[in-house]
């Protein structure tokens, strides 16, 4: 099964996680974002689907839109060998997501639990974050702490590095 943008809603409902939800015209890039009306004291978040060096590993970063990253820094701190961005297609197969639309929600898709979530040590628990569910004519507000609790529930293994 992929999940799309009501799967999303309906498992965050059944697990009883609160959150908020923007509908709006597609958003491609964080410079979009600034048009949008962003819920007061949320954090935008913005994420990059990596690989290792060799293609055996893959993270899905995310961290605030304003936390800059250096890709270099990045690998030394996850004992990885170089990064780059993981392909279209392998965002595909990994995640079921197109370009522009990576979240994530997009682990939920995962089956095979191949990508690990990567994330800033910084970004507290109770901070209110917003990020696409599979979609990108929406934005899901919930706490970073929620989404960790559904990570760590899915069985995704979660990196919270010094960013």
């Amino acid at each position: 099964m992929i999940f799309g943008k009501n799967d999303i809603y309906d498992l965050l409902n059944a697990k009883n996680i609160p959150f908020t939800c923007t509908e709006h015209r597609p958003v491609y890039s964080m410079e979009e974002f600034d048009v949008l009306d962003i819920p007061a004291n949320a954090v935008i978040c913005k994420n990059l689907f990596l690989r290792n060096s060799n293609g055996k590993q893959h993270f899905l970063l995310t961290v605030p839109a304003a936390t800059p990253v250096d890709l270099k820094e990045l690998a030394v701190k996850l004992a990885s060998s170089r990064l780059s961005f993981a392909s279209a297609e392998r965002l595909e197969k990994y995640l079921g997501l197109q370009s522009g639309l990576v979240s994530p929600f997009g682990l939920l898709n995962d089956t095979s639990k191949s990508v690990i979530f990567v994330s800033s040590k910084n970004l507290p628990p109770s901070a209110i974050i917003g990020i696409h569910p599979n979609d990108n004519t929406a934005t899901v507000w919930l706490t970073f702490g929620d989404l960790l609790a559904l990570l760590s529930e899915l069985k995704v293994e979660v990196k919270l590095i010094e960013m």
